[in-house]
């Protein structure tokens, strides 16, 4: 029989809307951050074990975030992606706050052709750990706005906050 440790997780007041957050229960590394009406986002489960205490660290970040006082969040993360959306998720790390790049941008970053873009944006758009992983940085190569799993609004709250709008 294979006993396993349920999801803990917590739930948190920002700018955006509650942001349900999850970690793995074994080493207590944030595997997401999801908001409601997102596009792939996660949802309370059965079995799931509410633990604020384990989400102390981020709960004090994302406040200094969501205040102007964070620029870059210190985090332990876990995603099981392919290894080709953990490379595209990696390469969002690499975007400083108040600044944005393109999905072809980051397709070259990986070392991906051109050709990936499409690709890229759907790795993107998958990435588990909305603010955390600045996805919202990512636009068309246009400057335009593009899709955001957590809804334009918030991608432009996010960047308004941020100072790129």
């Amino acid at each position: 029989m294979i006993v396993t440790t349920p999801v803990r997780w917590t739930e948190l007041d920002s700018p955006l809307g509650p942001l349900l957050l999850t970690a793995d229960p074994a080493t207590g590394a944030l595997t997401s951050v999801s908001v409601p009406g997102q596009k792939g986002g996660r949802t309370v489960q059965e079995g799931w074990r509410r633990d604020p205490a384990l989400f102390h660290a981020a709960e004090e970040q994302f406040a200094a975030y969501f205040a102007g006082e964070l620029k870059d969040f210190q985090l332990e993360l876990s995603t099981a992606g392919s290894e080709f959306r953990e490379r595209v998720w990696a390469a969002l790390d690499d975007v400083p706050y108040g600044s944005t790049t393109t999905y072809g941008e980051i397709a070259a970053r990986i070392g991906a052709p051109r050709a990936a873009v499409r690709a890229v944006g759907g790795a993107i758009g998958a990435n588990p750990l909305l603010v955390v992983r600045p996805c919202h940085r990512v636009i068309g190569a246009d400057g335009a706005l593009t899709g955001y799993a957590g809804g334009l609004e918030r991608k432009m709250r996010l960047l308004t906050l941020e100072g790129r709008l």
